[in-house]
Parts: C-alpha cells; sequence; structure tokens
C-alpha cells in the first residue's frame, strides 16, 4: 500500500516541525498501513499516534533521597512514565533538556553524555556553596529539582557549546567559564547602571 496523500479525517492536525526516517520491516509496514487505515490516518499520523501511545507504557525510575528517622539517607525510586514526566523532561532549549535528563536518570546517559555531565557538574557555573551542600542536595525530595534550581542555566545556555566542544576533544578545559567569570558575571558591580538624570538648575538663582 502506498501511503495516502491527503488525510481523510481523524486525528488532530498537528505541525510538523521534525522529520524522522525509520526502516521498516515490509510486513511490519504493511499491517501498519491496514491499522492506519482503520484509524483513518496517514501512516505517519499513526506511528506518531503509536509512539504517544507507547509512551504512556515505558516507565522511568528516579532515585530519590528520603530521609530516614535517624537522618540518614534512605534512598528510594519514583516511578514514572515519560508521557508522566514529559513536563519535567521537555525544554525548548538544548542545555536545559540535557541538565533535567541528566539530573533525573543519569544511567540512560551515553558514554559521551556523562562525560558532558561531568564537565558540566565539575565546572564554576554553580555557587560557590553548591558543593558543600551536596549532600544536603542528594538527601532532598526532589534532588533534580533541587539541583537544577541552583544551576544558572543563562550561563550554560551561554557556554552551551564550548561544554560540548571539549566534551568532544574540539576545545582545550582552560576555554570553560572559570569562578571569577561568574563572580564578575554575577555581581551587582557587573549590571549596567543607569545615568543619573542631569539636576535642572533654576536660571533665576543666583
Amino acid at each position: 500500500m502506498a501511503e495516502r496523500g491527503k488525510r481523510s479525517g481523524g486525528g488532530p492536525k498537528t505541525a510538523r516541525s521534525e522529520i524522522v526516517t525509520i526502516r521498516l520491516d515490509p510486513r511490519l509496514r504493511y499491517l501498519a498501513e491496514v491499522a492506519a487505515r482503520r484509524q483513518r490516518r496517514t501512516l505517519s499520523g499513526f506511528i506518531e499516534w503509536a509512539i504517544e501511545a507507547a509512551l504512556e507504557q515505558v516507565e522511568l525510575q528516579e532515585r530519590i533521597g528520603i530521609v530516614d528517622d535517624a537522618g540518614q539517607p534512605n534512598f528510594q525510586f519514583r516511578r514514572a512514565t515519560v508521557a508522566s514526566d514529559a513536563e519535567s523532561l521537555w525544554d525548548v532549549e538544548e542545555a536545559d533538556r540535557f541538565v533535567k535528563l541528566a539530573g533525573r536518570y543519569p544511567e540512560l546517559l551515553t558514554h559521551d553524555e556523562q562525560v558532558l555531565w561531568k564537565l558540566i557538574f565539575e565546572s564554576d557555573l554553580w555557587p560557590g556553596d553548591f558543593k558543600a551542600k551536596l549532600r544536603d542536595v542528594i538527601r532532598h525530595t526532589d534532588p533534580a529539582t533541587k539541583q537544577e534550581s541552583a544551576l544558572p542555566f543563562d550561563r550554560l545556555r551561554a557556554h552551551w557549546d564550548t561544554f560540548k566542544a571539549v566534551a568532544a576533544g574540539e576545545a582545550d578545559r582552560s576555554t570553560l567559564p572559570q569562578a571569577q567569570e561568574r563572580d564578575n558575571e554575577t555581581s551587582p558591580s557587573s549590571k549596567r547602571r543607569r545615568p543619573s538624570k542631569a539636576r535642572k538648575v533654576d536660571p533665576d538663582m543666583p
């Protein structure tokens, strides 16, 4: 069967902004087209619907820190599906998306992503006292959110390409933002002051 050129109805029309090329076994493609016709969808619309349905089934496990009665961390796992955690994982900014994924599900990172996350985590982007409070962050009931709240995302976005280049071995570590640079960017004196208005002088005054 050839994919129909026109939508004959069924399912909302949404703007497509990403194109993904996939390879399907001829039998699977044929059966998918049969199912798509049954639901009055295009083949691409059916595949998108199937993916959205699958996101409701795939489970994730986020490690969270629960402090027991003795004050010791007792790690537990929060279960969620990809669909239910979508708002916590998605962001229009690539750097933000990466931190959200790395902070919540580090076990899903590839080796190259682990290298990148280690660079970010050990960098001078973080506030000076963050590393000292790291134990409290890990023990927090929602450590990923606590961690994200401490990271200045605007600075990460500004240096995102540099972090990726260093992680890929295309740039030296010396190009990463330094602590002094962080303090200069965040200090009140670094903000541009508004010029003071000139005081009006009364011409009749002596």
